[in-house]
C-alpha cells in the first residue's frame, strides 16, 4: 500500500511540475512575449540616417566560433576583400537578418570572413506615400551604395536581395549599369509573375481587365494618386499571413502541443516579433509593383519602367546566384527561374531550396540547404 501511495504521490508531484511550467510558459508567452525575444542580439554601427534610411555596419565578431543550428563555425579572421551589402525588402522589420542567435544570417556572414553591411528602409508614413521605384532606384540606394564604398574603401560589392530586395538589387543593376556589382544572390524574386501560382493568375486576370478598362476608357492605375496606395504595417502583417493561412494556423497549434518545451515557445515568439511587426509600404511603391510586376508582367520580358528611365535585366552583368523555394506560393521557382532568361551574367546559377517565402530566408533549413553554399559560392567570388 505504501509502494502505491508513493507512486501515486510522485505521479501527482509530476503533473504538478508539468502543469506549473505549462502555465509559465503560456503567461510568458501571452504577456511577456518580448522578454521571450531573441532577434536582434548581434552588435552594429550605424554609419548613417535620413531619419528614414538608415545603413548599418557589422563589425568582427568577438568569439573564436559560433553555433549555427547544431553546426558548430570558426569565425575567419581575415576578410574577404568584396563586401556584402544586404538590401532588404520594404515592408519587413529588420530582425528577419538577426532572427536567433544559432541563425542569424548577419552573424553568420560575418564569422565567415564577409564585410557586412545592411540597408535599413526604415518606417514609412504617409508623408512618404510619393515613394516609389525611382526613389529608392535612383535616390536611396546609389547613395547608401556610395557610403559602402567609401567605408569599406572597396568598389566592387557583393548584393544580397531577398523578395522585393532581391528585385532592387536586379533593377538597380539594370538601371545603373554599375560595373562595379561583382555579386548578386536574389532570393525569392518574381520574373515571371503570371507563373507564380493563384497569386499569378489572379495577376494576370486583374492585367486583362486593366486593359480593358484602359482601352475603353483611357484611365490607367497610374493615373491615381500614390496615396490611395498606402500600405499600413498591420495590413502587411494579415497580407503576409494570409499568403500561408494553414500554416499560420498550424503554427500556432503547435505552440499549444508544445507548450512544455520552453526553446520552442521562445522561437515562436521570436518570429512572432518580426511577423506582427511589419511596416507600412509607400503607397508609390505598391503602385509601381501592383501595376509593373503583377499586372503587367514587365519582367517576364526583361525591363521596368523606373520614373521617366527603362531598367533592363540584360545590363546585368554581375556573378548571378537566384533561389527560389520549392514550397513557396507567394513567388514559385517558375516564376524566379525566368531571371536565367534575361541576365547576361557569365556566371550564373539557379537553386531550389526547401522553403516558403520567409523560410528560404531565415528558415530553420535555411542554414544547411542554402547558407554555406552560399558562403562557399560567395568566397570564391569575393577575391
Amino acid at each position: 500500500m505504501s509502494d502505491l501511495i508513493k507512486a501515486a504521490t510522485e505521479k501527482a508531484s509530476g503533473l504538478a511540475r508539468q502543469t506549473t511550467l505549462y502555465a509559465g510558459n503560456a503567461f510568458d508567452r501571452v504577456f511577456r512575449a518580448a522578454s521571450l525575444v531573441q532577434a536582434g542580439q548581434t552588435p552594429f554601427e550605424t554609419l548613417h540616417s535620413d531619419g528614414l534610411v538608415s545603413l548599418r555596419y557589422y563589425p568582427p565578431l568577438q568569439e573564436d566560433f559560433i553555433e549555427l543550428d547544431g553546426i558548430t563555425i570558426p569565425v575567419e579572421r581575415k576578410p574577404h576583400r568584396t563586401p556584402v551589402v544586404i538590401v532588404p525588402p520594404l515592408a519587413v522589420n529588420m530582425l528577419i537578418y538577426d532572427l536567433l542567435p544559432q541563425r542569424s544570417l548577419v552573424r553568420f556572414l560575418r564569422a565567415k570572413g564577409f564585410e557586412v553591411y545592411l540597408i535599413d528602409w526604415g518606417k514609412p508614413t504617409r508623408a512618404h506615400s510619393h515613394y516609389n521605384f525611382h526613389t529608392y532606384l535612383a535616390e536611396l540606394l546609389p547613395g547608401c551604395l556610395e557610403r559602402v564604398r567609401k567605408h569599406s574603401g572597396e568598389q566592387e560589392l557583393s548584393l544580397h536581395g531577398w523578395s522585393l530586395g532581391g528585385m532592387f538589387t536586379l533593377f538597380y543593376s539594370g538601371l545603373s549599369k554599375d560595373q562595379h556589382i561583382r555579386n548578386a544572390i536574389i532570393l525569392g524574386s518574381p520574373i515571371d509573375s503570371h507563373a507564380s501560382g493563384i497569386l499569378g493568375l489572379l495577376s494576370k486576370g486583374l492585367g486583362g481587365v486593366s486593359d480593358f478598362v484602359h482601352q475603353h476608357t483611357g484611365f490607367q492605375v497610374h493615373d491615381l494618386r500614390p496615396h490611395w496606395f498606402h500600405s499600413p504595417g498591420w495590413l502587411n502583417t494579415i497580407g503576409f499571413r494570409l499568403t500561408n493561412p494553414i500554416g499560420s494556423v498550424m503554427g500556432y497549434w503547435e505552440l499549444i502541443i508544445r507548450l512544455g518545451d520552453r526553446e520552442f515557445v521562445t522561437n515562436h515568439a521570436t518570429t512572432a516579433a518580426f511577423l506582427d511587426h511589419m511596416v507600412a509600404y509607400p503607397g508609390g511603391i505598391v503602385q509601381d509593383t501592383v501595376v509593373r510586376i503583377w499586372m503587367d508582367n514587365d519582367l517576364s520580358r526583361g525591363t521596368v519602367q523606373i520614373g521617366d528611365d527603362e531598367a533592363q535585366l540584360a545590363n546585368v552583368t554581375a556573378n548571378l546566384l537566384a533561389v527560389a523555394g520549392s514550397e513557396d506560393s507567394m513567388v514559385t521557382p517558375g516564376a524566379a527561374k525566368r531571371v536565367m532568361d534575361h541576365v547576361c551574367s557569365a556566371d550564373k546559377t539557379f537553386r531550389v531550396i526547401p522553403g516558403g517565402h520567409m523560410g528560404i530566408l531565415a528558415g530553420s533549413k535555411a542554414p544547411r540547404e542554402s547558407w554555406l553554399e552560399m558562403a562557399g559560392w560567395l568566397a570564391e567570388r569575393s577575391g
